[in-house]
């Protein structure tokens, strides 16, 4: 445990126009599992979705009055895959916006590509072999 008392990262919370559309996403495209679907205040619902046996996930909700709109967040999310291009054109063929290609910048930065939600949040994919 750090210091400050801090001990690990559990939620991301990303803005989300649409609950039910952003879990399909979630779920049904990129492979995350529904882990909560709780209502909240004012009609809302509070929905975390992890990747299957992880620990870190991302909350999706819509967003404070104060922000106005949702989505649009470069979220600086990074889900690895073993084989980036096999990942890249599954993706793909699924329908998720994808780059067009993968970026290969050699050196110690592993293949990667982004993805963009249906609200234009964009993660980013890595290439991490599995140990």
């Amino acid at each position: 445990m750090s210091a400050s008392g801090l001990n690990r990262l559990c939620l991301v919370c990303l803005t989300v126009s649409d609950v039910d559309r952003s879990i399909e996403f979630y779920v049904e495209k990129l492979g995350f599992e529904k882990r909560t679907d709780e209502p909240f205040g004012n009609g809302y619902r509070w929905v975390e979705v992890y990747m299957p046996g992880d620990t870190t996930g991302i909350a999706l909700a819509p967003p404070p009055d104060s922000q106005g709109t949702a989505g649009g967040a470069n979220t600086g999310i990074t889900i690895a895959t073993a084989d980036v291009d096999a990942t890249h054109g599954a993706l793909r063929d699924a329908g998720v916006d994808v780059d067009e290609q993968v970026a290969r910048m050699g050196g110690p930065v592993p293949p990667m590509f982004w993805l963009r939600d249906p609200d234009a949040n964009v993660l980013m994919v890595v290439e991490q072999p599995m140990d």
